[in-house]
C-alpha cells in the first residue's frame, strides 16, 4: 500500500496516482551474476511482496538505517489481512532519503525518482518499492520512527509503524479527492484494539472527511462515540 490513493496506504490527500515502471531490472547480490526476478519470485503475490519487503528491511537493518515499515504490509505485521496491496512501502525521514536509496542501489535494486516530490520508488525481486518520507503533507520524523514497534514480518524482524500512526495516516490522508472508506474500513476493525483513537482523531483535527469516517467507525461500533466536552 502507499500513500495518495492506494488502498491502505499512508498518503497525500492530492491522490496518487497508478505510477507502475516499465522494464524489469534484475537485482543482484554483491558480487554475484544477476538473477531472474521471474525465477525467484513466490507464484503467490502477496508473498512475492513480502519476499521484498524482507530483502529491502534486512538491507536497512543491515546498514543502520532509522526507518519503519508502513502500508498493508504494516497492517499484515499487525495482525491484519495476508492480502497485500499493490507494494512495500518504507518510511525513513527526509535527510535520510538519499542515503538509503544509495544502500537500495549498492545492493543492485533499481531506484526510481518518480514526478511525486514525496518519496523514491525502487525495484525488488519486480516488486515496487515505495521509501516515503512524508505522510499526509507531514515529514517523517524521528519521533514517528521512534514510536515504530520491532515486529516479525514473514521471518524477518523490523520496525513497523505503531498502529496509531498507521491509522492517522491513512485517515488523515482522505479529502474530497481521494475518501475510499471501504479501503480502510477494515484495517480500522482488525487493528482497531491497538490504537489510541483519541490520538488519531486529535492529529485529525476537525477536517471534515476524517471526522465523517469516525463518524461511520461509531456507527458500526468500531470505535466508541467520543465524548462531548462539557
Amino acid at each position: 500500500m502507499t500513500q495518495n490513493g492506494d488502498e491502505v496506504t499512508p498518503a497525500r490527500p492530492s491522490g496518487k496516482p497508478e505510477l507502475r515502471l516499465a522494464g524489469r531490472p534484475a537485482e543482484r547480490q554483491p558480487g554475484s551474476h544477476p538473477q531472474n526476478p521471474e525465477q525467484s519470485l513466490p507464484p503467490d503475490h502477496s508473498q512475492a511482496i513480502l519476499e521484498a519487503t524482507k530483502r529491502v528491511g534486512a538491507l536497512l537493518k543491515r546498514e543502520g538505517h532509522m526507518f519503519a515499515l508502513a502500508g498493508s504490509v504494516a497492517v499484515y505485521a499487525h495482525g491484519g489481512s495476508e492480502h497485500l496491496q499493490h507494494d512495500a512501502d518504507f518510511c525513513v525521514r527526509p535527510e535520510d532519503a538519499e542515503a538509503v536509496a544509495a544502500t537500495l542501489r549498492g545492493a543492485g535494486l533499481a531506484v526510481y525518482r518518480p514526478p511525486e516530490d514525496w518519496l523514491l520508488k525502487a525495484k525488488c525481486f519486480n516488486q515496487d518499492i515505495d521509501v516515503i518520507f512524508e505522510l499526509a503533507h507531514r515529514p517523517v520524523s524521528t519521533d514517528m520512527l521512534g514510536r515504530a514497534r520491532e515486529l516479525p514480518v514473514a521471518s524477518v524482524r523490523m520496525p513497523v509503524l505503531s498502529a496509531t500512526d498507521l491509522l492517522w495516516s491513512l485517515i488523515a490522508a482522505f479529502s474530497e479527492h481521494h475518501c475510499d472508506f471501504g479501503a480502510v474500513l477494515p484495517v480500522a476493525r482488525a487493528l482497531r484494539e491497538k490504537v489510541d483513537w483519541q490520538q488519531v482523531r486529535r492529529h485529525c483535527g476537525d477536517e471534515p472527511m476524517p471526522a465523517a469516517f469516525f463518524f461511520l467507525l461509531e456507527r458500526l461500533n468500531v470505535i466508541a462515540p467520543q465524548k462531548e466536552a462539557p
